[in-house]
């Protein structure tokens, strides 16, 4: 290895490999090329790699522009599809309570408007009129009783009328009528036990039916539900009792505003969904049920930091900001992103406000950090993926000291820089895959460690550092090089 201030020697296509003559690789065999030597950076050095500078030319070639970070709130816009649909409360199905025949319908098409109380259809059991005999003839023997079987006789009259409200299902005011008039009635009326609109009709006049067979679906479309469906990410932002607004094909001019009632708790596998049930008020009848709705929620994010949207740079472990803090110099911050819109983005954590953020050109800054960055130098990447350099950066990205640590020998060291933290035990699982002569051995000169690797096996090592500083390693020919800096 040369001194400070002389010249190294580096293969092309494997960095790790370092000599202080010229010479082959004894990877791949191309002829080692010069470069200057390496030294150790000062932590000022460091701060400035991290931060990228552009010429005035530069930054209006790269189209790079800021915006000022504000303290401020926003409103976060949910659109979903949705579907109307009856409100199930407010449907009714009619069913004949006992075994008979239909003498007449009042209610005798699809789609007819029928208010609370009004008849639905006649029917005429041998049954009822049976049951109407036994109520006459036990009010007739309550009347005619004398005080020893009154009590008895009154019994029986309010078992028999409670028969033909209960299973016969007349009201009050026919079993009133059927008193006054002292005669059996052939027939009875059955009401509507809703105001609505008749959906279904399952009946026609003169058709014998069973008891408990169905006749008539009534539904009060004055009140409808709407099923939106909504994307599991925006499910943060929704929450009973929240205002809904609709928009239909068939009213373009019109919206109409509801509430959120039901939010299901089982999404659907399929499309990745959820579906909200939305409750609107319907007096003109406008919304009808199976019409497709867009729906629009307004969500109020919390006041804090805000930036525009297109200043966030995606990245394999999170997204990151470039920041101006100097005239044409540009530092990466890694940040924490609340709620977001297309073109807004709530900074939980790493901005503060006032700061000028890059909101175009900053991928172009990004692929500038990368290239001013020297060999074995902390880059702007420090501490987070680039899109273009996640697989890299996984395997040599500075991060937070740690202990124990896997190396893989393979035409270098990887990862070739490793941090540990002083006064703890450091194991490194070190597994060679190859059988070149250069990786025979690993040597830590200022540990006093050569230990033999054999070829596709994993060997340990440990030690404990006892203080701050760097710690070198390489192969027994002095050819592949790494480091440990110890905090």
């Amino acid at each position: 290895m040369a001194e400070n201030g002389g010249d190294v020697y580096t293969c092309p296509m494997h960095p790790s490999v370092i000599s202080d003559r010229p010479g082959a690789c004894p990877v791949c065999g191309m002829a080692l090329v010069k470069r200057s030597t390496e030294h150790e950076m000062s932590a000022s050095e460091i701060a400035h790699l991290r931060s990228v500078s552009l010429s005035p030319t530069q930054r209006v070639t790269a189209n790079v522009s800021t915006s000022v970070a504000e303290q401020t709130s926003f409103v976060k816009t949910i659109s979903a599809v949705g579907i109307i649909d009856y409100a199930e409360p407010r449907r009714v199905t009619v069913s004949a309570r006992f075994n008979g025949r239909i003498e007449s319908l009042h209610a005798n098409t699809t789609g007819q408007r029928i208010e609370k109380g009004e008849p639905l259809f006649e029917l005429y059991s041998p049954d009822l009129v049976s049951a109407e005999q036994d109520f006459l003839l036990a009010r007739s023997a309550a009347e005619g009783s004398g005080d020893v079987g009154g009590s008895s006789q009154d019994q029986l009259l309010e078992m028999s009328r409670t028969r033909l409200a209960m299973h016969f299902g007349l009201t009050d005011r026919q079993i009133g009528d059927l008193e006054r008039s002292g005669s059996v009635q052939q027939t009875a009326t059955f009401l509507a036990p809703i105001s609505g609109t008749v959906i279904r009709k399952m009946v026609q006049e003169g058709q014998y039916v069973s008891e408990g067979q169905e006749l008539y679906d009534l539904a009060d479309l004055s009140t409808v539900w709407i099923i939106l469906d909504v994307y599991e990410q925006d499910l943060r932002s929704l929450k009973i009792g929240q205002e809904v607004t609709i928009a239909s094909a068939a009213y373009p001019d019109e919206t109409f505003t509801g509430q959120i009632i039901f939010i299901d708790p089982l999404m659907n596998p399929e499309t990745r969904t959820v579906s909200v049930r939305t409750e609107f008020r319907n007096p003109s009848g406008k919304l009808k049920p199976q019409m497709y709705v867009e729906a629009t929620i307004h969500f109020p994010s919390p006041r804090g930091v805000v930036i525009p949207a297109s200043a966030l740079l995606t990245t394999g472990t999170g997204s990151v900001v470039w920041v101006e803090t100097a005239e044409n110099v540009f530092e990466p911050r890694s940040v924490t992103v609340g709620l977001r819109t297309s073109s807004l983005a709530l900074i939980l954590d790493g901005l503060g406000a006032g700061d000028r953020v890059v909101t175009s050109g900053g991928y172009l800054i990004d692929s500038e950090s990368l290239l001013n960055v020297p060999s074995g130098a902390p880059s702007a990447h420090e501490g987070h993926v680039s899109p273009a350099h996640d697989q890299e950066a996984a395997v040599k990205a500075d991060v937070a000291p740690q202990n124990e640590v896997n190396i893989i020998v393979k035409g270098g060291y990887t990862p070739d820089v490793i941090r540990v933290r002083k006064g703890e035990p450091v194991i490194l699982h070190i597994t060679r895959n190859e059988r070149a002569a250069c990786s025979e051995e690993i040597v830590f000169e200022q540990l006093g460690i050569r230990q033999k690797l054999e070829p596709f096996k994993t060997t340990t090592i440990r030690f404990t550092p006892d203080k701050a500083g760097v710690i070198r390693f390489a192969c027994g020919m002095d050819m592949l090089h790494g480091k440990i800096i110890v905090e």
